[in-house]
C-alpha cells in the first residue's frame, strides 16, 4: 500500500489573491513505513515574498529566484504522487494551492484520496490542540530541527504522526510481516538453484558404523530405521 506525506509553503494563505507555492516536500509511504524516496523543490513563485510569509519558512526572493516555475516540475510532481493516497495536515490549504497551479498550468486538478490528519487528530483527541507542534509533544516524537516551516522536513515528521495517529509502530510492522508473508506465498521469489553435484558425504566410515549401531538399538520403535540406514549407505 503506497502513501504520499505532503506539505508545502507558500507566499500566504490564498492562491485565490495570488500567493503562490515556493516549495513541495513530499514522502513515499509503503504500508505505513516510510522507503526513503521523497520528492522535493523549491520554486520560483514569480512575484514578492511577503514579510509575513517570510518569517514562517524563511525562503526569500533572492533564495528562490534562481528555481524553477511550477511549470516545469508539474509533470515530475503529478508523476511523483500518482494517484495514491496523500496524507496533509490541514489538507485543503495545500489541495487549494496545489489544484490552482495545476490549473494555471494547463494540467487536470489532483483526484487522489486525501487523509487529513488534522481532522484525524480531532477524532482522537477531540478538544486538544492539533497543530504538528502540539501532536509531536504528545507523542514524544523530536522536532527540535524545526526551527521554521520546511515542506519536507514537516512531511518527515508527519509521517510520523500519522502513524501514531492510525495506530502506532505496531501497526507499520504487523502490516510490514503481512506483505512478506504475501510475497513469500506468492511464489514471486526465484527458485533456489540445486547444486550440480552432491557435496561429498562429511561423515567417516567409522562415525557411519558407530551411528547405525547407535539406532539399532532402538529396534522396531525406530520408524524410521531404514530411512537413516539408506541414507547412510549412499553416503
Amino acid at each position: 500500500m503506497r502513501e504520499i506525506v505532503l506539505d508545502t509553503e507558500t507566499t500566504g494563505l490564498s492562491a485565490a489573491n495570488g500567493d503562490r507555492l515556493v516549495e513541495i516536500g513530499c514522502v513515499e509511504l509503503i504500508n505505513h513505513v516510510p522507503t526513503g524516496r521523497h520528492y522535493h523543490v523549491y520554486l520560483n513563485p514569480d512575484r514578492d515574498m511577503p514579510d509575513e510569509a517570510f518569517r514562517v519558512h524563511g525562503l526569500s526572493e533572492d533564495f528562490l529566484r534562481d528555481k524553477p516555475k511550477f511549470a516545469e516540475v508539474a509533470g515530475d510532481f503529478a508523476d511523483f504522487v500518482a494517484d495514491d493516497p496523500l496524507i496533509i495536515h490541514n489538507a485543503p490549504f495545500d489541495m487549494g494551492f496545489l489544484n490552482a497551479e495545476l490549473e494555471w498550468v494547463g494540467r487536470p486538478r489532483l483526484t487522489n484520496e486525501v487523509i487529513d490528519t488534522v481532522m484525524l487528530a480531532r477524532k482522537i483527541h477531540p478538544g486538544a490542540r492539533v497543530s504538528l507542534d502540539a501532536l509531536c509533544k504528545h507523542y514524544g516524537i523530536d522536532n527540535a530541527r524545526r526551527t521554521l516551516h520546511g515542506a519536507l522536513l514537516d512531511s518527515e515528521i508527519l509521517a510520523e504522526v500519522y502513524l501514531e495517529l492510525i495506530g502506532g509502530r505496531q501497526v507499520a510492522l504487523a502490516l510490514s510481516a503481512e506483505a512478506e508473508t504475501s510475497i513469500r506465498g506468492s511464489g514471486t521469489r526465484p527458485p533456489a538453484r540445486m547444486r550440480p553435484t552432491p557435496l561429498p558425504a562429511r561423515l567417516t566410515a567409522q562415525e557411519k558404523q558407530a551411528h547405525a549401531a547407535f539406532i539399532a538399538q532402538m529396534g522396531d520403535s525406530a520408524m524410521w530405521l531404514k530411512y537413516e540406514t539408506l541414507e547412510l549407505e549412499a553416503n
